[in-house]
């Protein structure tokens, strides 16, 4: 009775799950991957009703690696999973997008809240009575938990973990119980906007670092700008976009802020990545008197092998948290204000000329008479056949180091797992970043995966087809795991995989004809070949192109053989 009363009092009652994906949709999500399972179905039904599009994967680890991708490309998305068997497989990728600080809303359909206070002997449960145990996992890799589990607290617990995970942008995890789903809540909440705006930096504070900057700046003589992953990731491109183009300075990025520069631009240098880099790159930086450092993330795979030389008496770091000069270091102070006061306040630098930075390809490295596809001469060539606007994914291994030499276009955004580095992400992801590019109006998605990555998640080309999606899909053909192979296990079995017929599973996955055209190269020539056919090229949204792009497998780029070489003596380090 005292529940009826509870409901009567509320002006325009609205249902918790309603709520929460107004919420989502709101905050610009407007397709929800997952799976259901007994415990999200009623919830699932709420989808269409608010406006937004059911996915529907193949398992809840692609769902969470297509959500990764998704969000990548519109700033934040959600998954659905079920309690435990169904939460417990979107883990891992659930533990790449908090590594890699990826906005991913995780909404799991929990039991009845009086099932819970029971303890009762349910499906998907340990056994136990304990039905925290799958949360508790999840508070490692989530920046909130939001547990549903009181009507009267629904719509904040909603609204607190939607705005920390755009804020923090890292994933949150909400639980919805069974009878929660249709509980009433205050609709009249959603007249007022989710407030995701940034706290701002206290005035004084950041005036008084925006000086510091200027003064090392000014008093610099050969400076470079080293822009990051949490760049984008913390959404401070706007800031980073102009001042490098105000400044002129000199502009590297490193291989996880691959796409935050415009690599059109006269100052833009390439990828920088210590021995990893080209020799005219790593000249360049390590040269430099002064490193403006954009949201850096220095693990090993980054800075191949932590391979930097940069000592941070000439460096000046710039976060979301905190900006560090030199060994000074200011908390609180958010790297997007301070960026656009110092571009307001620049004025002139007194910048020698010297050598301007360099993203040609060294000629020895793109030169070669045999007509084989080889890792030095496809990636440099891929960069004059690619558009502005694409989206470029790549997986973990020969593509992400490989990408490193291919110059982009303008606009161009590059999807990698760099950190986490799960083989297997790059699959899942360009089923999110496709969708994501069609609700976006971007015509071109491509994938770049090895065979043995894709083996991992080949299911998700099912729905990639079941969504009628159409990216552009490279499969390198070179029998195993090449990264591992450099690592350790030359020519042992446990790198090698079964050689698939790829190219015939669009069919197998249910494909109608004329929905996929598939290829296959084998040499240079027939790369060509293929880049200069326009029905491949264009961004026909009607097909999705699959290629068989086929490689020697004892070959790779030359910075996944440093950065391997480095990481085996690491791992055989007493």
């Amino acid at each position: 009775m005292a529940q009826d009363l509870r409901s009567q009092e509320i002006k325009n009652p609205i249902d918790v799950a309603e709520y929460l994906f107004r919420r989502l949709h709101e905050v610009g999500v407007r397709s929800i991957h997952g799976l259901p399972g007994d415990y999200n179905l009623v919830a699932l039904d709420y989808i269409p009703k608010v406006g937004l599009h059911w996915v529907g994967n193949c398992n809840e680890l692609n769902a969470g690696y297509a959500a990764d991708g998704y969000a990548r490309v519109k700033g934040i998305s959600a998954i659905v999973t079920t309690f435990g068997v169904g939460e417990l497989s979107a883990v891992n990728a659930i533990a790449g997008a908090y590594s890699e600080y990826v906005p991913v809303v995780h909404i799991v359909g929990y039991p009845s809240t009086a099932a819970q206070k029971n303890g009762m002997l349910l499906h998907h449960t340990l056994g136990n009575g304990d039905f925290n145990v799958f949360a508790k996992m999840s508070t490692q890799i989530s920046c909130a938990v939001s547990m549903l589990n009181d009507q009267h607290e629904a719509a904040v617990l909603i609204d607190n973990a939607i705005r920390e995970c755009w804020l923090q942008s890292r994933p949150v995890y909400i639980s919805l119980p069974t009878d929660m789903v249709q509980k009433k809540i205050d609709g009249d909440r959603l007249n007022t906007p989710l407030d995701l705006g940034f706290p701002a930096n206290d005035p004084e504070k950041e005036d008084y670092v925006v000086d510091v900057v200027l003064k090392y700046l000014h008093a610099a003589k050969n400076p470079v700008v080293l822009v990051d992953a949490c760049a984008i990731r913390h959404r401070a491109l706007k800031e980073t976009h102009e001042f490098i183009e105000k400044s002129g300075i000199p502009t590297f990025v490193t291989p996880m802020g691959k796409g935050a520069v415009n690599e059109t631009l006269p100052n833009y240098g390439g990828v920088y990545a210590g021995d990893g880099s080209n020799t005219g790159v790593r000249e360049r930086v390590e040269s430099s008197d002064l490193v403006l450092s954009i949201g850096a993330i220095k693990s090993d795979f980054n800075t191949a092998g932590f391979t930097y030389r940069i000592s941070q008496l000439n460096t000046i770091d710039f976060h979301s948290y905190a900006v560090k000069v030199r060994y000074s270091e200011y908390p609180g102070v958010r790297m997007n204000g301070v960026l656009k006061k110092v571009s307001e306040k620049l004025g002139k630098l007194n910048i020698e000329s010297g050598p301007k930075p360099s993203n040609d390809i060294p000629k020895e490295e793109v030169a070669s008479n045999e007509p084989t596809i080889t890792q030095a001469w496809f990636w440099p060539r891929l960069g004059q056949w690619l558009q502005k606007d694409d989206i470029v994914i790549t997986e973990t291994g020969t593509a992400n180091f490989g990408i490193w030499e291919t110059r982009f276009p303008a606009d161009v955004t590059a999807i990698s797992q760099v950190l986490w580095g799960s083989i297997g992400y790059a699959t899942g992801a360009c089923q999110g970043a496709s969708l994501a590019a069609k609700e976006s109006g971007i015509k071109r998605t491509i994938l770049f995966t090895g065979d043995g990555s894709f083996q991992l998640t080949a299911q998700e080309l099912s729905t990639m087809i079941r969504n009628k999606l159409s990216p552009i899909i490279f499969v390198i053909c070179n029998n195993g795991y090449t990264i591992e192979r450099f690592i350790h296990g030359w020519e042992d079995s446990y790198n090698d995989v079964q050689e698939w017929r790829y190219k015939d599973l669009p069919k197998a996955f249910g494909a109608k004809d004329g929905e996929v055209l598939t290829y296959r190269v084998e040499s240079k020539q027939e790369v060509e070949d293929l880049f200069k056919d326009q029905e491949f090229a264009s961004g026909d949204t009607t097909k999705l192109r699959f290629v068989e792009l086929v490689m020697r497998w004892d070959d790779a780029p030359k910075a996944l053989k440093s950065t391997a070489e480095v990481t085996a003596k690491r791992n055989a380090t007493n």
